[in-house]
């Protein structure tokens, strides 16, 4: 996932390859940055929760997501 601070925060997502795009944009606040974080199974230790917030005081960053087949599924639209 990668975001972007533009209105609120803009996330957008990328498949595995890391080149082609999941159709999917959200816009959130901050805080739901930490909760996508948490639920996509980003670390959120100590060195994870401070990388977050340096990408979040720039403005800008990126974060590997260890998404579930069913998460996948729903942020893709897959049935």
């Amino acid at each position: 996932m990668s975001f972007q601070t533009q209105s609120g925060w803009l996330c957008q997502f990328l498949e595995e390859d890391l080149k082609t795009p999941i159709p999917v944009h959200l816009n959130v606040r901050q805080e739901k940055l930490f909760e996508i974080a948490e639920r996509g199974g980003y670390r959120l230790n100590l060195e994870g929760r401070q990388a977050l917030q340096r990408a979040i005081d720039i403005g800008r960053g990126g974060i590997w997501l260890e998404l579930t087949e069913e998460q996948y599924r729903r942020l893709a639209g897959k049935r």
